[in-house]
This record gives structure tokens, sequence and C-alpha cells, in this order.
């Protein structure tokens, strides 16, 4: 039994830190919470960007916790390689006023989604009020407010400093807020006033989807050539239509004689068998034909009269 107790110890060390690793709690290197108020729906759409920290070990599961009043999440999805979400399949089970939303994923940036129905509107004010339950710990946490289009008097609390406009023509408010630890809760409240129910979506300019270019010249190009290719293209048809009256008109003559040939042909034709047919000597009495060279007929024995 003691030559077992050394091996044995040493297999169980071995299996001590691999167990401790798949047991340590997943963390987030970053975690950005976007808050934009009546931008595309009259609620609140809530978007969380998370970045795994490197020492997660893959497959990862996470649970999050969403107010079960939004239902289902708008959207679950992982970042690729090349920058492009991909929706990934999650469960959802409701406990108390939290929806939990359970997925597994394979890759380190992860993007959530949901709207919350909780905007309260009396007038033209608008009251909401967020809060982050503190599911998983953090490097660091970027909290963002969009201001809606048309409103005013924006009041947040705690303050996201100043805002600044995006490309979007929107003002946005963001602090960094650093790290926090798992089971820390951070809440935002927002106020601000707005006369109309518009939507920001329906504010925001349309861009190109690709720069356009401020030179033409391409089709000056095309412009400066297209003269010279048309009138190479008429000389070519000019040409070729000359050509073609000149070889027609070397082809007639040359019939002609053919035609003359065959005429030629045929009379000489004609002459031989006439020359031929004057050959032929018929006796006068009986009417045999009689051979070349008979003096008298092989049949009556009249003599032959040569014409």
């Amino acid at each position: 039994m003691r030559k077992w107790i050394i091996p044995l110890f040493l297999v169980i060390s071995l299996l001590l830190p691999l167990a401790a690793s798949a047991q340590a709690p997943i963390t987030f290197s970053s975690l950005q919470i976007q808050i934009w108020p009546e931008y595309d729906r009259p609620s609140v759409l809530v978007i969380y960007q998370i970045t795994l920290s490197p020492s997660t070990t893959y497959p990862a599961t996470l649970s999050i916790r969403i107010p079960a009043s939004a239902g289902e999440p708008n959207a679950v999805a992982a970042r690729q390689v090349d920058g492009t979400l991909y929706t990934i399949d999650y469960t959802r089970q409701v406990a108390g006023e939290w929806a939990i939303i359970t997925f597994t994923t394979t890759a380190p940036d992860l993007q959530i989604e949901y709207y919350d129905p909780e905007l309260v509107i009396e007038g033209d004010s608008r009251h909401f009020e967020y809060l982050w339950p503190g599911d998983y710990a953090a490097s660091e946490l970027i909290m963002q407010v969009q201001q809606p289009a048309g409103a005013t008097d924006m009041l947040i609390s705690p303050s996201l400093g100043g805002g600044t406009t995006g490309s979007d023509n929107l003002t946005y408010y963001t602090q960094n807020i650093g790290a926090i630890s798992a089971g820390q809760t951070i809440s935002i409240t927002i106020d601000y006033q707005k006369s109309d129910d518009s939507l920001s979506v329906e504010n925001i300019p349309i861009q190109p989807s690709a720069p356009i270019p401020e030179s033409t010249t391409p089709d000056l190009t095309v412009s400066t050539w297209l003269p010279w290719i048309l009138g190479i293209l008429g000389a070519g048809l000019i040409i070729g239509g000359i050509v073609w009256f000149w070889q027609s008109g070397r082809q007639k003559p040359s019939s002609k004689k053919n035609r003359r040939a065959r005429g030629k042909s045929t009379t000489a034709e004609q002459d031989a068998t006439t020359a031929v047919a004057e050959s032929d000597v018929y006796c006068s009495q009986c009417g045999k034909r009689a051979s070349e060279g008979d003096l008298y007929c092989r049949y009556c024995g009249t003599q032959i009269r040569n014409k």
C-alpha cells in the first residue's frame, strides 16, 4: 500500500490546479452598457458589449439577468474574427422580476440587446431607471446614454459628464466607471423633456454606403474617346462597303464568260448530234437502216441512195 501513496499523491496534486481553473468564475475584461431611450421603439434599448477576460476557458457558459418585463432579448450574439456578429442559442428562465438568459460561447466578444418597456411618459416628461444587477466582475465598466432626438433638459444621475455629438448628430454621455466586482450593482436615472413621440432613428440622416468620389475623370475620358470610336467604326463600315461593291463588280464578267462557254459547248454538242444523225442512211424502198458503206439494202436488195 505504501508503494501507491506517492504516485496517488502526485496525481492528486496535478488534478487540483486543473479543477481549480475549471471552477474559476468568469470575469469581463470590459463591459460597456449603452442606454438609448426612444431610439427605434417607444421604449429604451439597452445594449451590453462584453469582452471576456483572457483567462476564460472555452466553451464558456454565461447567465445574465435582464428585466422580465423586457420579454425575449432582441439579440444574443458573438463577434467573429472579421467583426461580424452571429446569433447564439440561449435559454430564458424567469425568476421574479428578472429573466435569466443563459448561453454558451466560444468567442470572447459578445453583444446582448433588449428593449426595456419601463420608460415613464407623462406629458412632455420622460423618466427611466436602469439597474445592472452585478452578475459578473469587470475590469472596466463604461456607461453610455444616448440623448433622444428632440429631447431637452437632459438630466442623468449620477452624472456621466458633458455630452458629445456623434456621427449620427445625436448627443452621447459617456463615463468610464472603472472596475466593478461581482455582485456590485450600478444604477442610472434618466430624466428629460420631449414634446412629441418621434423616434431618434427617424431623424438620423442617411449616410452613403461608400464615399462618393469627387473626381469624374473616368466619365470625361469616355466622352473624349467616344467620337473617335464612332468615327473609326463608321470608316470601317464605309471601307467594307466599297470593298464589297468592288468585288461584286469583278465577279460579273466572269459569270458572262461562263455563260458564253456554256453556250458554245451546247452548240458544239448540237452540231455533233446533227452530224451523227445525218450519217445514218435508210433504204428508200423498205425504210430499213443500212450500215455505212452498203451499196444495196440487206433486206430488200434495193440500191442505196447516198445523201
